[in-house]
């Protein structure tokens, strides 16, 4: 029997997620943001349902679009941040790409290019995060250049919100509202793709003629306040594995690397499947705790590389072979995440490659 640790994939969550978001994107061009192996989630395995329901896809690394194109995926491919070498130019060409341009030496690139046929290209703005791209007062100067290359066509006008979550202090520096008014004067050079999750959800104020949907597709709240079902979309991902021992402690008597763990009462302890190497962290949080049996259990002590310790004290029906949940349906990505001090997009890209994507 191989060691039980999955990931569960749920595609037709996932089409029902991104069904939702178009809702609320209207008739806008939709990029499925699918880097760091579409968050976690298998990428290649997931084209299916992405060729079914997205107009692009959005990623990072010319080699994963290379991966996709070789799977099959003809649709657009956009290079969410740009060429990282002037070699990349060539291969963005060849598999008929399109690039963020966001700074002074891409742009030099290109020009050395000698482009063999057009190569569409998108002009990042920088009005507020502070990331990447150009300032307001440099993007007619940029699109003039990029307008003067042969084969280079000009997209849009690309910029991402800060802080588009709902419940984002409006009293703060870097609000939608202002980094709107930043972009106000530019509405006349043509397109702008300015939507992320939350402003696909929140903000229809952007009135942008493309966006680019990310976490909300599997299944996440990009609000760690509003939950999931309040946004109505489902986790995709269930991360889960299985009970491989058991353990009786007396008082007293301690668990793991480092003794963290000590029993203050006669304690059952279920040893999982699941450590930091595959992905669940190894840092000690808060209110730690799994699913198991219908219930609740917490994580106690040090997580090793391939283990961890569950308290199934007061789980009685936990056993060898008992389902545990990581995170999912059981318990949310976001609320698993607080108890570590972080939010469920790291988990979520954080889940190891040796842990088997299983699609249903």
């Amino acid at each position: 029997m191989t060691r039980p640790i999955r990931a569960v994939i749920d595609s037709s969550a996932l089409l029902r997620n991104i069904e939702r978001l178009r809702e609320k994107a209207g008739a806008r061009f939709f990029w499925a943001v699918v880097k760091a192996d579409a968050y976690g989630h298998g990428l290649i395995g997931l084209l299916p349902v992405f060729d079914k329901a997205v107009d692009g896809l959005a990623l990072l690394d010319p080699s994963e679009g290379v991966q996709a194109r070789k799977a099959g995926w003809r649709k657009p491919i956009l290079l969410i941040e740009g060429v990282f070498s002037e070699a990349d130019i060539q291969t963005a060409s060849e598999y008929d790409f399109e690039t963020l341009i966001h700074q002074e030496r891409q742009i030099e690139w290109l020009e050395r290019a000698q482009l063999k046929k057009p190569l569409r290209v998108h002009v990042k703005c920088n009005t507020g995060m502070n990331r990447l791209g150009f300032r307001p007062d440099r993007i007619q100067g940029v699109l003039e250049r990029l307008q003067a290359i042969p084969n280079v066509v000009v997209a849009d006008i690309l910029a991402h919100f800060a802080n588009a979550e709902l419940t984002y202090p409006q009293d703060r520096p870097v609000t939608v509202e202002k980094q709107l008014a930043a972009l106000q004067a530019l509405r006349a050079y043509g397109n702008m793709c300015l939507s992320n999750t939350g402003a696909i959800l929140w903000h229809p104020e952007a009135l942008d003629h493309a966006v680019r949907a990310g976490i909300a597709m599997y299944g996440v709240s990009p609000d760690g306040n509003i939950t999931s079902e309040a946004l109505g979309v489902e986790p995709v991902m269930n991360f889960e594995s299985e009970i491989m021992a058991l353990q009786d402690l007396e008082v007293g008597e301690a668990v793991g690397y480092g003794s963290k763990f000590i029993a203050q009462r006669p304690t059952r302890l279920a040893i999982v499947a699941c450590g930091y190497a595959d992905g669940y962290p190894r840092k000690s949080g808060k209110d730690r705790k799994v699913f198991v049996e219908g219930r609740f259990a917490p994580v106690v002590g040090n997580v090793s590389m391939d283990m961890l310790t569950i308290d199934v004290t007061d789980v009685p029906q936990a056993g060898l072979g008992s389902r545990v949940v990581f995170w999912g349906r059981e318990l949310s990505v976001n609320e698993a995440a607080a108890s570590f001090d972080t939010i469920g997009y790291e988990l979520l890209c954080a889940v190891a490659k040796r842990v088997p994507r299983v699609l249903k």
